[in-house]
């Protein structure tokens, strides 16, 4: 009788390790995917935040070269008004 319930409990021991293990490995597999997928998104905000400041400085050219031009500034209103 006692040997019964050393099995029972060793079965359950066990199932419940085996519960564990497929549990871990599980979230071992979910943290590499999110792992591949944050250094995906770090290097697409790594070249997006460089091509933001390509044309900041373009629009900034841009701006300086608008001065030098000859002719009404952008702001004023045309003379029909």
């Amino acid at each position: 009788m006692c040997s019964d319930n050393y099995d029972v409990d060793q079965k359950v021991l066990n199932d419940r390790i085996e519960e564990l293990e497929t549990r871990l490995a599980f979230h071992e597999d979910t943290l590499q995917s999110l792992d591949k997928v944050i250094a995906e998104q770090d290097r697409l905000l790594a070249r997006q935040q460089l091509q933001l400041q390509m044309l900041a400085e373009k629009l900034k050219s841009m701006d300086l070269s608008a001065d030098e031009l000859p002719g009404p500034a952008v702001d004023e209103r045309p003379p029909h008004y």
